[in-house]
């Protein structure tokens, strides 16, 4: 039986390019979004290039709903293999740090941090099983290297890369990877990429495209060999 890869977010930018790019290796794909609309079509689109898809609508703000997701997409494809989680999209926002309110980092938790804790728990079990299975994040570079100004979910991102961090430690011994790709640049084809085109042009700058994002989370895959891969390297100074 191929394996499975779930894509957490799932959309026309780093979401189709991860799908493609791991199809391209005999991986069957779930793709996981809110919006049925453009799930279908995402679907429709990676079936007509001959990709064995299927979409599963969730609402990833939400993390009580996990473990009914993931037994989902275990039904519909026998096994879960990877997961690429990355949800981040118009209604997350940074903001200048002195501005940052509790409300704000309330309302943005779940999905930036308790999902992801909840996806993994779901997932592990069967992963413990066989002795194999990965766990794959996107985070942004503020996660990293904090910046003046662009800070709301720079914290966040923050706290879900120290909790991957150690979740690799632990669980590397086992066959289990976790691993995380720091994103410095808007991704091209993304939404949040096109909402800030529109509202900062100034901001936007070189776009990376979502194709060799999906390259360096196969590579990190592949190898497992570091727990975090910062693409593209930034500039010095």
């Amino acid at each position: 039986m191929s394996k499975v890869i779930a894509v957490f977010g799932a959309g026309p930018g780093l979401g189709a390019s991860v799908a493609r790019r791991f199809a391209r290796e005999g991986f069957r794909v779930a793709l996981v979004a809110r919006r049925k609309d453009r799930l279908d079509a995402l679907v429709e689109q990676l079936t007509g290039e001959g990709i064995e898809a299927a979409g599963f609508p969730a609402d990833l703000s939400e993390p009580a709903e996990i473990p009914a997701l993931i037994k989902a997409i275990r039904e519909r494809f026998g096994r879960l293999d990877v997961i690429e989680y990355g949800p981040i999209g118009t209604e997350q926002s940074f903001l200048p740090a002195a501005q940052l309110d509790a409300a704000t980092l309330r309302k943005d938790i779940p999905l930036m941090l308790l999902t992801p804790v909840e996806v993994v728990r779901a997932a592990l079990p069967e992963w413990t099983e066989r002795g194999d299975g990965a766990f794959l994040m996107a985070t942004g570079h503020t996660a990293v290297q904090p910046q003046p100004f662009m800070s709301g979910v720079g914290p966040l991102m923050a706290a879900a890369r120290n909790w991957l961090y150690s979740l690799n430690g632990e669980l590397a011994s086992s066959g289990i990877y976790a691993g995380t790709l720091s994103v410095t640049a808007f991704i091209a084809r993304s939404a949040a990429a096109e909402a800030t085109a529109q509202t900062m042009p100034e901001a936007i700058g070189a776009l990376v495209d979502p194709d060799d994002l999906a390259e360096q989370y196969w590579d990190l895959y592949i190898k497992r060999d570091r727990v975090e891969q910062v693409y593209p390297e930034p500039k010095a100074g």
